[in-house]
């Protein structure tokens, strides 16, 4: 089964997909969009093209697990994007995942520009590997 990971943002959204086993990240992109319409759009048509079965989107919550202040506006865009795809989308913890995304790459000498246009992929890979890593632990069936 393929799952696709969201790391959605303001301007741009990160998007990583599994295999077809959905065992490892197979591919990453980022949507470039202001519009929360057209990138809801934009991921419909990215799970239409690459046979995606399971959305999964990083949810932001505080350091002590509370929900921080972006969540409701999170919630509404889950609401959209499961509305135009017909798929549920299942909100995953996403503390740290942009923090981590952007030490991996400083360790690999990403800066500037080259920085900004890939640190939200790595984000969406992030988060798609912790959800991976849930479901090879707690199997199919397990609620999130």
């Amino acid at each position: 089964m393929k799952i696709m990971a969201i790391d959605y943002g303001d301007a741009r959204t990160g998007i990583a997909i599994s295999d077809i086993m959905g065992s490892i990240v197979g591919s990453s992109t980022v949507i470039h969009s202001w519009n929360t319409e057209k990138t809801a759009d934009e991921i419909c048509r990215l799970t239409h093209e690459n046979g995606v079965q399971r959305l999964v989107m990083g949810f932001p919550r505080n350091m002590d697990g509370t929900e921080g202040p972006r969540a409701e506006l999170y919630r509404e865009f889950a609401a959209l994007v499961e509305n135009k795809s017909g798929m549920k989308v299942r909100l995953w913890d996403e503390r740290r995942s942009t923090i981590e995304a952007h030490q991996i790459l400083s360790d690999n000498n990403y800066h500037g520009k080259k920085r900004k246009n890939t640190v939200d992929a790595v984000a969406a890979s992030l988060i798609l590997e912790g959800y991976l890593s849930y479901l090879r632990l707690h199997g199919e069936d397990s609620d999130v």
